[in-house]
């Protein structure tokens, strides 16, 4: 527990810090547009927090509330590589096919 305490400190120290920046920006974002050839083509910074949106989207999706910085790193990884074979689909859609119901 301890170990998810302080993976979660840090996570959302590092949220701040982003939105900090993001917050004088003014810019809003529909994330249902987002193409996987856009995410692969945006900067780091702002692939970093696209993925912490889309992190906590998912999560909230499927009721988590911990935060696992290993299993993060990894989820990008594999949305990235997902996202190279289909660059036309949008992020989301591969997020919904994700985190629906297995039949």
């Amino acid at each position: 527990m301890k170990r998810h305490f302080k993976q979660g400190a840090l996570a959302l120290v590092f949220s701040g810090a982003l939105f900090c920046g993001a917050a004088q920006a003014q810019v809003m974002i529909d994330m249902r547009l987002i193409t996987c050839a856009d995410f692969l083509a945006m900067s780091p910074a702002d692939a970093a927090l696209s993925s912490a949106w889309l992190s906590g989207w998912y999560n909230q999706k499927i009721g988590s509330t911990t935060v696992d910085l290993e299993a993060f790193e990894r989820n990008v990884k594999n949305v990235s590589k997902w996202c190279a074979s289909y660059p036309k689909e949008t992020v989301m859609s591969g997020l919904d096919r994700a985190t629906a119901p297995k039949k």
